[in-house]
């Protein structure tokens, strides 16, 4: 079973194998946490997500960049769900987990670091957004070790920190 922790932090300082981003279905990067792991990591991300994938990705879904100048070796880009747009199903949330744990196992991914996903620009609310976060993480089958969801404050890291005692005693 991973082991999952709440971190307080910037995703794209994480010294992980992969850190995941919260895109947009463009992939093409935005704001947020889409626009920052842009900004850190360079160029060669935004080149490698207009290679890789033409089209985007479809809400829930997952697929993989370098990381350019991170210091992580991927990126793993997932889209969530957005509230906005009346993207209200649990389901699309936890796929985006899932969907990001699977391409993690495919790229042999150990340590990993995710943001809690949709729970900034997208809208969904973050109580919820942390207990289907930690839900999904311990409750999904994969190799990698040790997970992160990393907070940008200490009222988000705090959520996570509840739902990871609730769910781990």
């Amino acid at each position: 079973m991973v082991h999952l922790t709440a971190v307080l932090g910037d995703i794209t300082t994480q010294d992980v194998d992969a850190i995941v981003n919260a895109a947009s279905t463009a992939m093409r990067g935005g704001g947020g946490v889409d626009g920052a792991i842009h900004r850190a990591g360079g160029p060669g991300i935004l080149a490698d997500c207009i290679r890789r994938f033409p089209d985007g990705l479809r809400t829930g879904d997952a697929g993989w960049t370098t990381a350019g100048d991170l210091p992580a070796r991927w990126v793993i880009h997932t889209v969530g769900p957005d509230t906005r747009a009346g993207q209200t199903d649990p389901a699309l949330l936890e796929s985006c987990y899932r969907r990001a744990l699977a391409v993690a196992d495919e790229l042999g991914v150990r340590t990993i670091a995710f943001p809690l996903i949709s729970a900034g620009i997208f809208g969904w609310p973050r109580q919820d957004a942390a207990a289907i976060a930690v839900r999904t993480i311990l409750g999904t089958p994969t190799r990698v070790s040790e997970a992160r969801l990393v907070a940008f404050d200490d009222a988000a890291r705090a959520l996570v920190e509840r739902e990871l005692s609730a769910r781990t005693g």
